[in-house]
């Protein structure tokens, strides 16, 4: 089982910048493909954006396309997500995840195995 802890959310003004942080207990990691979700208050969690098991290979939702950046290190066992030009609209509960099994990077929440706990993300506009 894949453990996975978010830091580096927090308040921010529109047009900010953060930067989320996962870390993954196992090895294994590197054979996760790994993916960033989010959940504002009264709506469903939605795909934010996907990495490659190698890193080489990115996608994102149409929503944050430009403004977000994901990333890993694989030596570090840590996927970031840089979340630049911030909108209130961006405010959420930001969760990594783990999807072991797809070939290619999926934007599914079902294929993803392993969730964080989370990390609130708040645009004041």
């Amino acid at each position: 089982q894949v453990q996975l802890v978010e830091s580096g959310g927090g308040l921010v003004q529109a047009g900010g910048s953060l930067r989320l942080s996962c870390a993954a207990s196992r090895r294994t990691f590197s054979t996760s493909n790994m993916g960033w979700f989010r959940q504002a208050p009264g709506k469903e969690r939605e795909f934010v954006a996907a990495v490659s098991r190698s890193g080489a290979s990115t996608r994102y939702a149409d929503s944050v396309k430009g403004r977000f950046t994901i990333s890993r290190d694989n030596a570090k066992n840590t996927v970031y997500l840089q979340m630049d030009s911030l909108k209130p609209e961006d405010t959420a509960v930001y969760s990594c995840a783990a999807d072991p099994r797809s070939l290619t990077m999926s934007s599914l929440r079902q294929a993803h195995d392993y969730w964080g706990q989370g990390t609130q993300v708040t645009v004041s506009s």
